[in-house]
């Protein structure tokens, strides 16, 4: 079980929220617009697995539902805000 430290309402369990994804990654000012297919593909689609400390998104969709950024050890799941 991944637990989740929101900072509006404290630890809770991962089933509580959901997933945005990377939480450095900006989207293009355009909408991707300037963008080849290829590159706007690779945007969507391709994330990185880093090994270690990771910024994430997390929406608490069972909870206070907002958006927050955190850090996660991906080795531990151990948050390292």
């Amino acid at each position: 079980m991944l637990l989740i430290d929101c900072p509006h309402c404290g630890p809770r369990d991962q089933i509580e929220f959901a997933s945005g994804g990377e939480g450095d990654r900006a989207r293009p000012l355009d909408g991707g617009m300037s963008m080849t297919d290829a590159e706007w593909a690779e945007f969507l689609f391709m994330r990185r697995n880093p090994k270690g400390p990771h910024r994430e998104r997390w929406y608490h969709a069972a909870g206070c539902r907002k958006w927050f950024t955190t850090t996660r050890d991906t080795r531990s799941h151990e948050a390292v805000r």
